[in-house]
């Protein structure tokens, strides 16, 4: 008989260091679903939720000019983020690499 084996992402949770890295992972998909909702869609569908640490979060994206745009935006995006509440030092975009 095969014992109970608990999911993955609550054995994860349990382990200290794991729940924090865990906790972080959470929050950076949060950011990402909230910079989502108030940008195009076209645009959305071009980024990535990359780390969150104690410096800030970075938003990762498929080529340069998603890059500038963002840029552009991210006055509006930090705004986005404090109106879920969710809070970041600093937002940094960078091109992902293939």
């Amino acid at each position: 008989m095969v014992p109970d084996v608990p999911p993955v992402t609550r054995a994860l949770d349990r382990a200290s260091p794991l729940a924090s890295l865990m906790q972080r992972l959470r929050h950076s998909q949060a950011c990402l679903e909230a910079v989502k909702e108030v940008l195009p869609p076209s645009l959305a569908a071009q980024l990535q939720a990359g780390p969150l640490d104690e410096e800030g979060w970075t938003l990762l994206v498929a080529n340069a000019a998603v890059s500038a745009k963002l840029r552009q935006s991210l006055p509006h995006l930090n705004e986005a983020l404090s109106a879920k509440g969710l809070k970041v030092n600093a937002i940094r975009v960078k091109v992902r690499g293939r």
